[in-house]
Order: structure tokens, then C-alpha cells, then sequence
């Protein structure tokens, strides 16, 4: 089932995963082909395209070998300035209908990717969880942290004529199973921020939607699925905040849940636990 206004960045083909990892060893372009036109069929409306630190010219060829069998817009999915170049230098826009693609990411720590904007217009994922202090990354650990990264991204992204309606935030996901440092309750107010305020209007937000649930069984006690209920209850409490995009999977069946859904009322009590509260709740969930 899909979800009216949700887009999903289709995530496998992605060197991370490690069944992607041994056709991207093996050269098995087939398979990996069949992963874009599987994602694509499923409802994508990005494919994303993760070589991990490989060549520029293995990203490029890649996003060649990709459009070649599918007609929707790429999500170039690397932190390398010069990977990115060759990725951007290799995408066919007319192939995907007009549609400029997606860049992940951009953050604070690399603004000089704001550059790539001279050889293809792009929609820029901008990951608002870290900042620059005194010259040295650090991580956001408060939503206000997270909402002043955003604003400063977002104007980033204006002086190289990136339109706020083009630009895509990412306030961070972390996996709710193992946060005992509130990062859950950050995130959730980071994007209450992000859609009260006004100077952000238009702009999308999205997160990889699989790490959230990263660290949890796949089933419950009972044998019903616990990842997939999970994820719509984040999605149920997220979009009305403004999430319109997800890194995700199309195999999962995202839904909109009712408030009494098992799920649902797991993670309304975690936002009001702390600590290892949370973790223990979380358990209490699946293990019921």
C-alpha cells in the first residue's frame, strides 16, 4: 500500500547492503539492473545509487547502467565532491523526463558540493544533525541545534540559486531500539521546528527510514512484524510534521496507523521516556 504525498528513494542499490556489496564485487550488472527496474515497478520515485568509496568513474558508469533500464530520476548517493561530479556529469536528465536528480548529501562539512550546481541542477539532501564549531564537526543533540543547521543549509542552498522547494532535509534518524539519549524526541521536535517555521515553507524532509528499525527483532512474540508496524508509526507521527521523503525499501508496506495500533502507542510512550527507559519499551513491544 502507498501513502498519498510520500515519496520513496528506493535504498538497494546501495554497497552497504551486503547482497548490493557482492554484485557490485562481482560486477553482476544484471542483478543490479534488476534491482532498479524492481524498485521502479514497486513505486519508487527515486532510485538511489550507493557505490560506497569506489572510483568516480565505477558512480558513473553505474548511473549509465541504471537509466538504462529505468525511466525515473537518481538519487547520487555519496559524501565524495568528486565522486559526486562524475555522477552528476553521467546522469541523462532527459532520460528521466526532465526531472533533475537528487544529491545525498550535503552538510555543513561539505558546502563546497553547493559547487555541482554548475553541471547539473539538483535537489540537495541536506544533513542538518552535525554542524561546524569552531572549525571541527560536531553532532546536533537538540532540536533547536538541528532547526538552526536547517535554516543555514537552506541558505546555503539560495546563494547557489537552489530554491528552498528544491532542497530536502535530513534532521537525522537514529535506531529507536538502542536511544538512550533521546534522539527520537530530538528528531520529532527538530521537525516541528522545521514546519512552524516560515522562512523553511516549501521544503521537503526526509530520512533513511530502515535505520530507524535497525537493532530490533524482525517479528514480534506473536509472529506478527515488528519493522514494518514501526516504521508507519514513525511515517503516522512524522508526516503531518512535514516528512514527505523517505530512503527506504517499496518491498516494506508502509501504512498510516490508527492511534491505537501497538506500534503507535509504543512510540507516543517513548517520547515521553528517558534513558533506557526508551530501550525497555521498545523490548516490551516486540516482546509482547
Amino acid at each position: 500500500m502507498s501513502i498519498s504525498k510520500l515519496t520513496i528513494i528506493g535504498e538497494s542499490i546501495n554497497d552497504s547492503v551486503p547482497s548490493t556489496h557482492k554484485f557490485f564485487e562481482g560486477t553482476d550488472l544484471v542483478a543490479l539492473k534488476e534491482l532498479a527496474v524492481s524498485q521502479d515497478h514497486g513505486g519508487a520515485g527515486y532510485i538511489d545509487v550507493n557505490v560506497g568509496p569506489r572510483p568516480g568513474a565505477f558512480l558513473a558508469e553505474m548511473v549509465r547502467h541504471v537509466q538504462s533500464v529505468t525511466t525515473k530520476p537518481l538519487s547520487i548517493d555519496t559524501p565524495d565532491p568528486e565522486m559526486a561530479e562524475a555522477g552528476l556529469k553521467a546522469y541523462d536528465r532527459a532520460r528521466a523526463g526532465g526531472h533533475i536528480p537528487v544529491l545525498n548529501s550535503i552538510s555543513p562539512l561539505r558546502l563546497k558540493m553547493f559547487e555541482l550546481t554548475q553541471i547539473m541542477p539538483f535537489m540537495p539532501i541536506l544533513l542538518a544533525s552535525e554542524r561546524l564549531e569552531n572549525g571541527v564537526g560536531q553532532p546536533n543533540h537538540t532540536a533547536e541545534q538541528v532547526h538552526q543547521t536547517a535554516q543555514q543549509l537552506v541558505q546555503e542552498a539560495a546563494q547557489h540559486g537552489i530554491p528552498v522547494e528544491h532542497c530536502i532535509i535530513d534532521p537525522g534518524v537514529a535506531p529507536i531500539g538502542a536511544d538512550s539519549e533521546g534522539r527520537f524526541r530530538c528528531l520529532m521536535g527538530a521537525m516541528q521546528l522545521i514546519h512552524a517555521d516560515a522562512s523553511l515553507r516549501g521544503v521537503h524532509m526526509s530520512v533513511g527510514l530502515s535505520n530507524f528499525t535497525v537493532m530490533i527483532p524482525s517479528k514480534r512474540a506473536d509472529g506478527s512484524p515488528t519493522k514494518g508496524p514501526l516504521e508507519s508509526a514513525f511515517l503516522t507521527l512524522a508526516m503531518p510534521l512535514g516528512l514527505d521523503h523517505v530512503i527506504g525499501s517499496v518491498r516494506r508496506k508502509y501504512e498510516l496507523l490508527p492511534p491505537d495500533h501497538p506500534a503507535m502507542l509504543c512510540l507516543n510512550d517513548c517520547m515521553k521516556l528517558d534513558g533506557f527507559d526508551v530501550i525497555m519499551r521498545v523490548q516490551e513491544y516486540y516482546a509482547n
